[in-house]
């Protein structure tokens, strides 16, 4: 009987929109990158959008405020807005940490 992969075993598709070679750009791809290694190693892909070389890009998701973390897969798309600085807030964003343990750990 072959057993479903976990959430967290399978390849997570990550979309980062930003605007440009900003401070608060870098912090976000910097802070994505290291929660990625931390807690997705090898399981991840990120792809770096930047609105500033292509605008129209923002419509297919509805971004709306920069930067902006789209999760593709798995599904269902989440959206996490900001430089990503808070971890406990990125992981309950990407589903890979439960709201209720973030409560208790509160």
């Amino acid at each position: 009987m072959k057993k479903e992969p976990a959430a967290n075993e399978k390849e997570w598709e990550l979309r980062l929109y930003v605007a440009g070679q900003t401070p608060k750009s870098l912090a976000a791809f910097a802070n994505l990158k290291r929660i990625c290694e931390e807690h997705l190693a090898g399981k991840y892909r990120i792809e770096v959008i930047d609105l500033v070389q292509n605008p129209s890009l923002a419509v297919g998701d509805q971004i709306i405020a920069i930067p902006t973390l789209v999760r593709k897969l798995p599904e269902p798309i989440r959206k996490i807005i900001g430089d990503l600085s808070n971890t406990e807030r990125v992981l309950v964003g990407l589903d890979l940490r439960p709201v209720e343990e973030e409560r208790r750990q509160a």
